[in-house]
């Protein structure tokens, strides 16, 4: 497998928000004194008269986010992920969540690949509070070039939107020419004895595990389920149906999030054996992102041998 050049998907958002302002403007940016991490810098330097630091306020932030929604503009609101669905979550839920706002979240530095920062700047639970939102639409962004489309489609959105962003530098290795549909999967390869199905910094490690996988003979599926909320069920229903296995990989806590609406999706319509690879319920801790990916066993040898578990069950059913 051969992997385009590597960027983080903060770093993509910060340009393509920059960009889109030249083109929508009423679009707004607001920070929490966070703005060179989260890359809405680019955006703040070229539109200084629509940019609002808020401070370390996370939800007064999501309070005016919603303000300015109703004003017409549409708001942009980013900060960590771990303070943007955490410490605001009340405001986003009673305020952009209930209203049905057009309120853009863009939380960044979520998950694990956090490194050094810890456990208190990991968010683990996010995408589960988000998408226990009614209203809310959540996107997990596999590379760059999908977080550009991803940003841009949430413009002509209806509703509040989640957006999940990662600190580190991810493979590009999604079709830069491919359009993007919020609700809609991709299918990365194509497989019979068993699907991966993944978001975010796992989707090219899951495209790793296929090749391991394929040396052994085994041909797997791969899916990038980049929005989680609404989840793409048609293809998750097909690929339980078609191949009978399913292993789901995210940089989040396995409970509420992609592996949980993975299983809720084939529970209710085509059960199957099923793994779900991710943080097993804990926090995590300070380290470098690959001693941290290896520890929580969310390498791509730790989705291959998932694999071959689900695979092994498939034959005893």
């Amino acid at each position: 497998m051969t992997m385009a050049e590597s960027i983080a998907t903060r770093d993509a958002y910060g340009k393509t928000l920059a960009r889109l302002g030249e083109q929508y403007p009423e679009i707004v940016a607001l920070d929490a004194d966070l703005c060179k991490s989260t890359k809405t810098v680019d955006f703040f330097r070229k539109f200084p008269a629509r940019s609002f630091n808020m401070g370390i306020a996370e939800q007064n932030m999501m309070g005016w986010a919603a303000g300015l929604a109703v004003a017409g503009k549409i708001p942009f609101a980013s900060t960590f992920a771990v303070f943007a669905a955490g410490r605001a979550f009340e405001q986003i839920r009673n305020t952009i969540g209930y209203c049905r706002l057009n309120v853009r979240i863009v939380a960044t530095h979520a998950g694990i690949s956090v490194g050094p920062d810890g456990s208190s700047h990991q968010a683990l639970e996010d995408v589960s509070c988000m998408r226990s939102i009614p209203n809310m639409t959540v996107i997990v962004p596999a590379d760059g070039p999908e977080t550009e489309k991803a940003i841009e489609a949430t413009v002509k959105h209806q509703g509040p939107v989640y957006v999940r962003l990662g600190r580190a530098k991810v493979p590009t290795v999604t079709d830069p020419g491919a359009e993007f549909v919020i609700g809609k999967s991709k299918m990365l390869k194509t497989g019979k004895d068993a699907t991966i199905i993944a978001a975010g910094a796992m989707v090219s490690k899951s495209l790793e595990a296929a090749e391991l996988s394929g040396k052994k003979g085994i041909n797997v599926r791969v899916i990038n389920m980049s929005t989680i909320k609404p989840v793409d069920s048609a293809a998750i229903i097909s690929a339980a149906r078609e191949t009978g296995a399913i292993v789901t990989a995210e940089e989040h806590n396995v409970i509420g999030g992609l592996g949980s609406a993975v299983a809720e999706v084939t529970g209710e319509n085509f059960p199957v054996p099923m793994k779900r690879v991710g943080m097993q319920d804990v926090f995590g801790e300070s380290g470098e992102v690959d001693e941290l990916f290896a520890k929580y066993r969310l390498t791509a040898e730790d989705i291959a041998e998932a694999v071959e578990e689900v695979i092994k069950k498939k034959k005893q059913k």
